[in-house]
């Protein structure tokens, strides 16, 4: 079905030649133009919603970022819309909550698959199919983390739809599902919590496309339930780095 007559996408507000082949994809709108900066010549090509875009180079190749709001559904529109106008390879930079006690504030998390604690990815797959991370895209993060001496892990991570779940479980209706679930994903070791990978990386395996995330942590509940440090830190920037790092590999690669 199409939304409008100009080949314009209805939600992101863009059009075959606005992006690169490679996106990065963080949630907050204002994280674009930051994200932008490490471009060659940046522009602002669209502003929707919660979709924000700007396209610039990298090397001498176009490349773009684009918001897409918290969460799976906003998150798949972006993807599905991004694909139809050219992108192919995408790499989600945002902000997650450590679980395992070993992820410190301030590390970066490179997701090699996610758990589907989300609605979004089963309106995609049935709920046997993994939400898996592209293997080039985890490697070109793994390197880039790497050259860029960043204390990084790579795992799974948990993704939900409800924030407050996670933090106030136990206010819940349903805390008695939430709580023992957490606890078993902690047992499995996973590494984290976020909000996006799940629905993007089904999205991404039923669209053909290579799809990775790397994420700043923010803090770790886990840490300052048993005492330990875990101050707060929201500064992304080593996250964007890495991002910027891995599509330059990934480019001559």
């Amino acid at each position: 079905m199409k939304y409008t007559n100009d080949g314009t996408q209805y939600h992101i507000g863009l059009k075959s030649g606005d992006v690169g082949e490679y996106v990065i994809l963080p949630g907050d709108p204002k994280r674009c133009e930051k994200i932008a900066a490490y471009f060659d010549e940046p522009k602002l090509i669209a502003d929707k919603r919660e979709f924000v875009t700007y396209t610039g180079f990298l090397d001498g190749v176009k490349v773009s970022v684009t918001s897409t709001g918290i969460g799976g559904p906003s998150a798949s529109i972006a993807l599905e819309e991004l694909v139809k106008v050219g992108a192919k390879k995408f790499i989600r930079v945002g902000t997650c909550g450590g679980m395992d006690l070993n992820v410190k504030s301030g590390d970066l998390v490179i997701a090699t698959g996610a758990i589907r604690m989300e609605g979004t990815s089963k309106e995609y797959a049935p709920i046997e199919f993994p939400a898996i991370a592209n293997y080039d895209i985890i490697t070109a993060l793994k390197h880039a983390a790497e050259k860029l001496h960043l204390p990084h892990h790579v795992g799974v991570v948990q993704c939900k739809d409800a924030f407050y779940g996670q933090h106030n479980p136990e206010i819940m209706p349903v805390n008695y599902e939430l709580e023992n679930k957490w606890q078993a994903w902690l047992k499995l070791g996973c590494l984290a919590s976020e909000m996006e990978s799940a629905a993007l990386f089904i999205a991404g395996s039923f669209l053909k496309v290579k799809v990775g995330s790397i994420f700043l942590v923010v803090a770790n509940q886990e840490r300052a339930r048993a005492g330990m440090e875990n101050p707060v830190v929201h500064d992304t920037d080593s996250a964007i780095k890495t991002a910027i790092e891995a599509i330059r590999e990934l480019i001559h690669n």
